[in-house]
């Protein structure tokens, strides 16, 4: 295994954008991070951030450096880490909501801890505790990463919560070292925007680690099985699929919805008024998302926005044909006609011509699966995130 010192003589900084070698060959010569401390707001969910914190805390505890989670709440993160060995702390003040006066106690709170804790490199996830997160280490002179997994600026261009999120972001991008956007497509909106300087950017893809061939699944089989997994919320859209569903009951198909949230007794509603209960099958939070998929012939993803969701990744890796919306950086993971198809998001009819296609002919959904798991192996791998991300969090010491 490769502890910090041995991997100092061999990452290489090519082919980050935004991450230029300026330094010399003695630059490998000087003293590394070995301590990283880890930030997220919610610890009660494993979304794609916290999957992220997951995988990449437990990565390089494996690979000898000493890493730590902070989050605010507490759930099935803390639970994931534990199993893994990771250490964690939990944030008491530090909640999702803003509220202001709670804010401040939660930036009182992050900053004595980062002073108790002293890593060489504080590197946040999700928008509070990147905000809050980059403050308080600014104040502790502590270099500070922070992964953004969808700018909430982004998609808002004119709007008022676009402008103060752009104003926002701006103020805290000063604080910190170096953003990394998950997606080219959310680098390109934060230049664009002038949100960020180009040069305090780096784009690193997110990446899952590989299971075993009992989580492939077999997307030639009929009837086809369908399964979305997201967070019942307003920018997953899973109406849109709901309603592009209701016009191919003619066909073969069921249709499991992984997930909870705000938006789910609105979706259950539509389920019951289009006459679906039968073909959709609501299955909540599940720990076994792997196995699921496994048992699965096509996933889709309706949402309105993304950064770049570790959902297709998982996808992906199992080997199924990809249906999503063209958002964020969908399209970086899904290549239209190999493995998958992309539609305008909100569009009814264009997702319902995806799915038909895909429906009515197996060949095409094992030659799609096929060919994202051929790109998830060559693109998206656990190590080739963490080894891209080493580089970036190197770089800033």
């Amino acid at each position: 295994m490769k502890g910090p010192d041995d991997r100092n003589r061999d990452i290489s900084r090519a082919g980050l954008p935004g991450l230029e070698d300026t330094g010399t060959g003695e630059d490998l010569d000087r003293p590394r991070i070995s301590r990283i401390v880890f930030m997220i707001t919610r610890a009660d969910d494993l979304g794609g951030a916290q999957a992220h914190v997951l995988h990449m805390a437990s990565g390089l505890l494996e690979r000898g450096y000493e890493a730590m989670v902070l989050a605010g709440g507490g759930g099935m993160l803390f639970e994931s880490l534990e199993k893994r060995g990771v250490p964690c702390r939990k944030l008491e003040k530090l909640v999702h909501p803003i509220t202001p006066f709670r804010d401040w106690a939660a930036f009182k709170e992050t900053r004595a801890l980062l002073q108790e804790l002293k890593p060489d490199l504080l590197s946040t996830h999700s928008n509070k505790a990147g905000f809050l997160g980059r403050l308080a280490a600014r104040t502790l002179n502590i270099p500070v990463v922070h992964t953004s997994h969808g700018f909430l600026f982004s998609g808002r261009d004119n709007s008022p919560a676009g402008r103060f999120y752009r104003l926002m972001e701006k103020f805290a991008a000063r604080a910190g070292t170096k953003v990394i956007a998950v997606s080219e497509s959310e680098f390109a909106a934060a230049r664009q925007m002038q949100v960020i300087p180009p040069q305090k950017m780096a784009v690193v893809h997110n990446g899952l680690p590989d299971l075993g061939p009992e989580f492939l699944a077999e997307p030639g089989l009929d009837p086809p099985r369908l399964v979305m997994v997201a967070r019942f919320a307003s920018p997953k859209d899973h109406l849109t699929l709901i309603k592009a569903l209701g016009g191919l009951k003619e066909k073969d198909w069921s249709l499991d919805l992984i997930g909870e949230g705000p938006g789910l007794d609105q979706a259950r509603r539509t389920v019951r008024r289009l006459d679906l209960s039968e073909r959709i099958n609501f299955r909540g939070l599940r720990e076994d998302v792997p196995l699921i998929l496994a048992q699965a012939q096509i996933f889709v993803l309706s949402s309105k926005r993304e950064g770049f969701p570790i959902s297709i990744l998982e996808a992906m890796r199992a080997g199924l044909p990809v249906v999503a919306s063209r958002v964020g950086g969908c399209g970086e993971a899904v290549r239209e006609g190999e493995n998958g198809c992309l539609f305008a998001p909100g569009d009814v009819e264009a997702l319902r011509g995806c799915l038909a296609g895909l429906i009515e002919k197996a060949a095409l959904r094992r030659s799609m699966g096929e060919a994202g798991r051929r790109r998830y192996l060559k693109h998206f791998t656990l190590e080739q995130m963490i080894e891209k991300t080493l580089v970036v969090y190197e770089s800033v010491i």
